[in-house]
């Protein structure tokens, strides 16, 4: 029985499925799947059985889950303590849905970063939101931010809100892209939303972000929606005529401005929605995850969510591809 073996089997039991316990840790398939087996072996137990509803625990398996879980907290705290006993630097990893991974966690790592002066490596990736709560749990990660959706199995993190914002619909401007233009007035193309080509990021394809539940509540079918590989390139498309775009309000106000994109006039937005922090409770967390959590309230962190752009070169934090690796 080893660390590596604990930590695979917790993470399929608290994730449900192989392909999201191999995501979260950064290694394929196979390799979880190995762990596991040897883990079975070892106890002589199946630990976790497939259904037709999902992964099922066997006895067994229920009263492993609780020991495993300390176990893998007590080895990330003893690496934890040998990496400052060495006097390496603490590390902070934060993770993030998409469309927050790709506008804000650069410029706002950035800013929390400059007041530790290299006592702090920051590390960030994108995950679902419904793995959030347990990635930090399970200290594969210290802060997420997100919608702040819980499982059902009550774990010791805690989620409050940070930001609220609001959630539009565009398509193009007036004229060509990159001319000198006016903000139009709100239009509204032909047909219904539901007829409409819709234009998402990643985010788009995780059912517990603010951009799901809006195409959900749309009623939008899913031959209608085409995704794209950032929330920028989902702008870009809708300025170039290819459809309507959900955006972030104030992240697309500039492009509205300038008359790139415009407004959607329809029912169901704006929609309001709010990005929140998960963290481990109060007692449990880092240092770092502790300053950060402090950092959120203060106003530089809220004028750098509101406008993440001021400042920061857009090659800082527009990467095109985000990979989520935790080793």
């Amino acid at each position: 029985m080893t660390l590596t073996q604990l930590n695979a089997f917790v993470l399929v039991a608290r994730l449900g499925s192989v392909r999201a316990a191999a995501s979260a840790l950064g290694v394929s398939e196979s390799a979880v799947s190995q762990a596991l087996t040897a883990l079975r072996q070892d106890l002589g137990d199946q630990l976790i059985t497939r259904s037709q509803s999902g992964m099922t625990l066997t006895p067994g398996g229920s009263r492993l889950l609780g020991t495993a879980s300390q176990i893998v907290v007590l080895g990330a705290e003893a690496h934890a303590a040998v990496r400052a006993a060495q006097g390496a630097p603490e590390q902070l990893r934060v993770i993030a849905t998409a469309t927050f991974a790709e506008f804000v966690a650069g410029p706002l790592m950035e800013a929390f970063t400059r007041r530790f002066a290299g006592a702090v490596e920051v590390t960030t990736g994108v995950a679902p939101a419904a793995e959030h709560a347990v990635l930090i749990a399970n200290r594969l990660a210290d802060v997420a931010f997100g919608t702040g959706v819980m499982g059902e199995v009550p774990l010791p993190v805690v989620t409050e809100p940070v930001f609220k914002y609001r959630l539009v619909a565009v398509t193009a401007g007036q004229g060509l892209r990159g001319a000198p233009r006016q903000p139009a007035p709100a239009s509204r193309p032909s047909g219904t939303p539901r007829d409409w080509r819709w234009l998402v990021g990643p985010s788009g394809t995780d059912p517990n972000t603010a951009t799901s539940r809006l195409l959900a509540r749309l009623g939008i079918p899913e031959g209608n929606v085409r995704v794209l590989p950032s929330q920028s390139a989902a702008w870009s498309a809708a300025a170039d005529g290819a459809g309507v775009a959900t955006a972030i309000e104030h992240l697309v106000s500039h492009q509205v401005r300038r008359g790139e994109l415009t407004l959607v006039d329809m029912a169901g937005v704006p929609a309001d929605a709010v990005w929140c922090a998960t963290t481990l409770e109060r007692d449990h967390r880092s240092t770092a995850a502790s300053g950060l959590r402090r950092f959120l309230s203060t106003p530089e962190a809220m004028q750098v969510i509101r406008s993440p752009a001021a400042g920061v070169p857009p090659s800082r934090f527009k990467p095109p591809v985000y990979v989520t690796i935790w080793s």
